[in-house]
């Protein structure tokens, strides 16, 4: 009898543990489908990247594009404010902008975490991308990365010319002011970049190229992966030790 309830109980923790595999193949299945890859196991490296990847999806609906959900995104940094497992954020961005609500939501939830982050562009920090950029603690851009800085844009019927005009300067003051707020760069040369009409074909604005986006101080510096990382887990230590002196 106890040699068959032994069998039992083996058999049920057996099911028990292929659940929760089961399980956790389908929340990876998941984030890689949501949000373009695994996201990483804090528990192990005390680090938490988020990829920031293909359009900002903000009220509208989705498109057939890649996309981030801001809606994804806010309850994880939410998370990472309230776990203590989480060290430091890594923000890896390859995306060409989208909606600016969303964008500036995600840049200013990034911005107002008490844990250190540093943040990557890779392929491109287009449009809202570029606050996103700059909202860590610390930025860098890979050598063949580019950020496009210009005016807010708008697609279909504006009512009201007027008020619509205001409305629009008032949504690109948010954004100047954020990005000045966050970098070096000075706000008379991010207007200047951002209204430039000799780089950009029927638009206005300035592409920048890696080490361009450091000589003009929007990000911090060129590098990659490993440099990132390394600067994130200084980072870390330095607040470690600031709380540890308090």
């Amino acid at each position: 009898m106890d040699q068959k309830l032994n069998l039992y109980n083996s058999n049920e923790k057996n099911d028990n543990e292929n659940d929760e595999d089961q399980n956790y193949a389908e929340e990876a299945a998941e984030n890689i489908k949501e949000f373009g890859g695994a996201l990483t196991d804090e528990s192990k490296s005390g680090i938490k990247v988020i990829p920031i990847i293909g359009e900002i999806e903000g009220h509208m609906l989705e498109t057939q594009k890649k996309v981030t959900k801001y809606e994804h995104i806010i309850p994880i940094l939410t998370q990472i404010e309230e776990d203590d497992s989480v060290e430091g954020v890594l923000l890896m961005l390859n995306t060409l902008g989208g909606d600016v609500e969303a964008g500036l939501a995600i840049a200013e939830l990034v911005r107002s975490i008490s844990k250190p982050s540093v943040s990557l562009v890779l392929g491109g920090g287009h449009s809202i991308g570029v606050p996103l950029a700059v909202c860590t603690s610390y930025s860098f851009i890979v050598p063949t990365a580019t950020m496009t800085l210009h005016p807010i844009r708008t697609n279909g019927l504006v009512i009201g010319v007027w008020q619509s005009f205001e409305y629009f300067k008032k949504m690109q003051d948010r954004i100047i002011d954020f990005v000045v707020s966050c970098s070096n760069i000075k706000r008379e040369k991010f207007i200047e970049l951002m209204l430039n009409t000799t780089e950009m074909v029927n638009d206005i604005g300035s592409i920048l190229i890696g080490q361009q986006a450091v000589d003009i101080g929007l990000i911090n510096e060129v590098g990659g992966l490993n440099k990132s990382l390394k600067k994130l887990k200084e980072l870390i230590k330095e607040n470690k030790n600031n709380k540890t002196n308090l």
